[in-house]
């Protein structure tokens, strides 16, 4: 679908009465603003419209929003499948402060997040074959506690072992769109993250990598890595 932009004006700057048209997308935007900025989620293309006046198009008001906080502290991102505002990522220096951990996350769960979120669903006896060692009971009980993986289903498959995937936090945690924004092995070998040695730790290289800022306005990666993990 293509619009042309409409660019609301600038009251002071004008004595003219702004058109109707021109009236009711500044009514609009002044709306989404003030919902997405109330949102403690990023909110889809359906959850945002239905909060705006009938006959609004969607398309002018996030362009209008994204024109008018372009050069701003904050921005209007997609994220989680939806739209959040984030702040800039040049700022990032002026917002970081030291902070103590409560529970890192160890190599396993580490290694074991990438896993899922590159071969999901994926069941357990999966998560283990690729990594090669036994998955003990912890590892992906601490990463439902984070909110980053859920179960989905069964697989119809002898036993029916229950599948894995990763959650829209998750993708709001990394500032992803969707799983498709996930870096592919060529652009993990171009950043210097893998070498011609298996691909072992893939999923520890992965995830340093989006932990450092992988999306636009990514919040502060994964809390931590121990050496010795579950």
């Amino acid at each position: 679908m293509s619009f042309k932009p409409v660019i609301v004006p600038n009251a002071a700057a004008t004595d003219e009465e702004p058109s109707p048209e021109i009236q009711r997308l500044h009514e609009a935007v002044r709306i989404a603003e003030a919902v997405l900025f109330a949102s403690p989620a990023p909110l889809d293309d359906a959850a945002l419209e239905a909060r705006l006046p009938d006959g609004t198009v969607l398309e002018q008001v996030i362009e209008e929003l994204r024109r008018h906080y372009r050069l701003r502290g904050i921005h209007l991102v997609r994220a989680g499948g939806g739209w959040t505002f984030r702040t800039a990522p040049d700022l990032a220096g002026y917002l970081a402060e030291e902070v103590t951990p409560q529970r890192k996350l160890s190599r396993a769960q580490l290694e074991t997040l990438a896993i899922v979120a590159y071969h999901q669903p994926v069941t357990r006896a999966e998560i283990e074959e690729i990594r090669g060692v036994t998955l003990h009971k912890g590892t992906l009980d601490l990463l439902v506690e984070t909110g980053w993986v859920q179960p989905k289903g069964r697989r119809e498959t002898p036993g029916r072992p229950i599948t894995w995937v990763t959650t829209p936090a998750f993708l709001e945690h990394f500032a992803l769109d969707s799983l498709r924004d996930l870096p592919n092995v060529d652009e993990l070998r171009a950043a210097g993250l893998l070498d011609p040695r298996p691909m072992t730790s893939l999923g520890e290289n992965v995830l340093n990598e989006l932990g450092e800022g992988g999306g636009e306005g990514a919040r502060t990666g994964f809390p931590g890595e121990e050496e010795d993990g579950l």
